[in-house]
């Protein structure tokens, strides 16, 4: 059995048919049987993988889609709209992920030869080599002997990790993992605005706080995220906005206020225009949903 076959096989023996995190810390497995809605998130820094079937993920109007063998990473949070674009009963799709922690990477970075800064993306799709998917089968190998994790698993992950590093999205890895980068510097920023997301916030602030003048903070922003800081932040504010009205759909207007708009009337025409139907509808349709995590591959 060659390590993508392998791979098919340990993610429907534990996804069970369904989206579900494991035993492994920052390990999830998903099994769907049929293509899924499209659903919007704020996507974690995150390494993907398909095994079978395949998966599209859009930023900022850009459409990304890999399948079997294909990998992505996700630099920093950012807001995707994903979802299974090809699976059926007899072929499902299948695929792990795991979240990407800096510090991590970080402390690989003391032992990774040195190379030269380039600008990093914040999504990219790759063919994954043999190299890395032999150490992606043996951490899900782990999850039939639990017994093992506490003890296999960190040198597992930190051989995945060398394995992106020095793979060609090393360049993106390596700069999740320093702090002075621009890709670091711009993710301050989105937390700020992530935390913040309901306040005014000025684009002088956020400047500050990622350390750059104005105008490099613009660019490195949008040359990262595809889109500028204002118009992330209002896709930070509804997507949070059609969380909060899947939860609990019958007051619309407060929900909007909450997430930071004044006017009702603008509110339900931007979330509209970003989720293609008015808030109550939207809610409605997404709560007879079952659960999937869009973020996940």
């Amino acid at each position: 059995m060659d390590h993508l076959d392998e791979l098919r096989t340990l993610i429907s023996r534990h996804a069970d048919g369904r989206y579900r995190p494991t035993r492994l810390p920052g390990v999830m497995v998903m099994e769907s049987n049929a293509p899924t809605e499209p659903l919007s998130a704020v996507a974690q820094p995150s390494f993907a993988i398909v095994a079978e079937g395949v998966k599209r993920t859009i930023l900022a109007g850009q459409t990304f889609d890999y399948g079997p063998g294909q990998y992505v990473v996700i630099s920093l949070d950012l807001p995707v709209t994903g979802h299974v674009l090809r699976a059926g009963p007899d072929r499902p799709f299948l695929g792990m992920g795991l979240t990407l922690d800096p510090a991590t990477i970080a402390a690989l970075l003391l032992d990774a030869p040195t190379a030269p800064r380039t600008d990093a993306s914040g999504i990219a799709v790759s063919d994954a080599t043999d190299d890395l998917l032999g150490p992606i089968v043996r951490l899900l190998r782990l999850l039939d002997r639990p017994e093992d994790i506490p003890v296999l698993a960190a040198p597992i992950e930190r051989e995945i990790l060398w394995r992106l590093v020095n793979g060609p999205q090393g360049a993106t890895i390596r700069q999740i993992g320093l702090a002075d980068s621009h890709l670091s510097q711009v993710a301050r920023a989105i937390r700020r605005i992530r935390t913040g997301y309901a306040e005014p916030l000025r684009i002088e602030d956020l400047a500050k706080i990622a350390g750059m003048s104005v105008t490099s903070f613009h660019r490195h922003f949008r040359a990262i995220t595809a889109m500028s800081p204002l118009q992330f932040l209002k896709q930070i504010r509804l997507q949070e906005a059609r969380t909060r009205l899947i939860v609990d759909s019958r007051d619309v207007a407060a929900v909007g206020y909450a997430v930071g708009y004044d006017s009702p009337s603008q509110f339900s025409r931007e979330y509209r225009r970003l989720f293609g139907a008015p808030p109550g509808r939207d809610a409605a349709r997404l709560q007879s949903l079952a659960p999937m995590d869009p973020t996940m591959v």
